[in-house]
């Protein structure tokens, strides 16, 4: 009898990062081959929206998330919001994103991330679109925004709040997104979360090129690596790797729909 491979979903990967310029087909297809059948590949800045767009059709399963990254909005202009509202206008996206604060950084302009979260909040209503936050020591923050400004749920990319935290994130419809940074036996807060938090508040990702796993580290971290972090998850969680592909992608397919959805 053959071997079934698990079906994956990978909710964060920036495939069209330089890093994969040399190889990016491969890339991609090397991870479908590994049962990866999802990537959602999101953009960060106006200069990348066309581009993420794009591999929808380039790459089987890759669908496109649009929005200004925190760390971007420095460079970013107010038109930047009117452009982002045309083209999720034209219902490709399977969510705003990648989107967030980030007051990680010495010399962050707090009001200005702010400016852009909330516009791009505004338009995840407009649209009914779920978010895909990018977050560091702003957890507090983003959930203020997120109780102000009700949008259908998202994703809390690379997850490493309180537990007091996740659970006020699940309870406003979100996932909790882990990836690379559960393998390593050190990160115990993050290992723990991945253990405990309720299986339907779990989604899976890579954030390739970032956060290389314990298996392989200091190396680009492909979408192609997303199934052996899942069977370090499978082992925290005490669940055959099977069930938990399943009950991931069943996570990934509930909190962004059109993500079932081809083309």
């Amino acid at each position: 009898m053959a071997t079934i491979t698990p079906a994956f979903v990978d909710t964060h990967c920036h495939l069209n990062a330089a890093e994969y310029a040399p190889d990016r087909d491969a890339v991609a297809a090397a991870a479908h081959a590994a049962g990866v059948t999802r990537i959602v590949v999101p953009a960060v800045e106006r200069a990348n929206f066309t581009v993420v767009e794009q591999y929808d059709r380039r790459y089987p399963g890759c669908r496109h998330a649009l929005g200004i990254h925190p760390m971007y909005v420095d460079r970013a202009a107010e038109e930047d919001i009117v452009v982002l509202d045309a083209m999720l206008a034209r219902g490709g996206a399977v969510a705003v994103g990648e989107i967030g604060l980030d007051f990680f950084v010495d010399g962050h302009d707090a009001t200005r991330q702010a400016w852009f979260f909330v516009e791009q909040l505004r338009l995840a209503r407009k649209y009914d679109l779920p978010v895909l936050l990018h977050i560091r020591r702003a957890q507090d923050e983003v959930l203020k925004h997120l109780r102000r400004i009700a949008v259908p749920g998202g994703i809390a990319h690379a997850f490493n709040g309180s537990r007091q935290q996740a659970d006020a994130f699940i309870r406003l419809g979100f996932r909790l997104g882990f990836g690379g940074a559960l393998t390593y036996p050190r990160a115990r807060r993050i290992r723990e979360h991945a253990a405990n938090l309720p299986m339907e508040a779990i989604v899976l990702e890579t954030d390739g090129p970032d956060i290389p796993p314990e298996f392989a580290p200091r190396t680009r971290n492909d979408p192609a690596n997303l199934p052996r972090i899942a069977t370090v998850l499978a082992e925290l969680r005490g669940m055959a790797l099977d069930e938990l592909a399943l009950r991931t992608t069943a996570n990934a397919l509930a909190v962004m729909p059109r993500l079932a959805l081809d083309g």
